[in-house]
């Protein structure tokens, strides 16, 4: 008979690490070391998905307003940069805690050639930017009649 720790898999200390670690520094008192909270940078996550018509790309923005945001599109390369500032009405010090990321972002992607980049549409909702990135007519597939 196997004793209990021998069936304990390498994958169950990975998943317990990251709590170990939360704990260690709750305790080790770890606040930021001065870190300037406002010139971190950090990556919003995004998904991207592909209809027939177009490509849908979803990026998380929590926090942010329409006007922190900027979009650009040049040579088939969509950007979006922003920041997402710390309250300026409340110290940080009084905080024993703050793991959300603030600073500036910035992500770029490099868009198939047969989309329609004049037929951009972004919508802000809910803390998500939803991207809708038409596909040019000649990408989008089509029925052909057999004569």
């Amino acid at each position: 008979m196997l004793s209990p720790i021998a069936r304990l898999t390498p994958n169950a200390y990975v998943h317990r690490e990251p709590l170990l670690r939360l704990i260690d520094s709750f305790f080790a008192g770890n606040d930021n070391h001065g870190e300037d909270l406002g010139n971190r940078s950090w990556l919003p996550p995004v998904d991207i998905q592909e209809t027939p018509e177009a490509y849908r790309l979803y990026v998380e923005l929590p926090g942010l307003t329409k006007e922190d945001i900027q979009i650009t599109i040049e040579n088939n390369v969509l950007r979006l940069s922003g920041e997402r500032r710390f309250e300026k009405d409340v110290k940080k010090e009084t905080f024993q805690r703050v793991e959300r990321t603030f600073g500036s972002f910035a992500r770029s992607f490099t868009l198939p050639n047969q989309v329609n980049a004049e037929g951009v549409l972004a919508t802000f909702v809910n803390g998500v930017l939803t991207l809708t990135v038409p596909k040019a007519d000649q990408a989008k597939p089509r029925k052909i009649a057999i004569a």
